[in-house]
């Protein structure tokens, strides 16, 4: 499995590395510029993602702004719904509002921080990700 970490917090960045490096490849990036970029470099290199972990508050490109791009890019490629990449946003909002907001605009998953691992794993053994 190939992951992408979008994550501007170096400890969370850490965690999640930390946890989801022996499922495969984990590549980072810092803003959502660098999500963008590494998105559609994969894509170039014909080897996409197969998840990402993406924050919602960064600064510059917010991880809404990631994720809307992301499925436009998708939508180029004629890539529609569970042929995407799955995206798991992650976040210390717990606002009712913008997790509606995440879903609308296809995330496949929500956590909030701080990340606890078990809770990490089971989204992606839900996702059909790992076993």
């Amino acid at each position: 499995m190939r992951i992408l970490i979008v994550e501007d917090d170096f400890v969370s960045r850490r965690l999640l590395h930390a946890i989801l490096s022996p499922y495969g490849i984990c590549d980072i990036a810092v803003n959502g510029r660098e999500a963008v970029d590494a998105f559609k470099l994969a894509w170039d290199e014909k080897a996409p993602y197969d998840l990402i972990c993406l924050d919602i508050m960064m600064p510059g490109m917010d991880g809404h702004e990631v994720l809307q791009k992301i499925r436009i890019i998708e939508e180029e490629k004629g890539i529609y719904g569970k042929a995407g990449v799955k995206i798991i946003m992650t976040t210390a909002l717990s606002d009712p509002r913008i997790i509606m907001k995440a879903f609308k605009e296809q995330c496949e998953a929500y956590l909030v921080k701080p990340i606890e691992k078990q809770k990490l794993l089971d989204a992606v053994k839900g996702l059909g990700l790992i076993e």
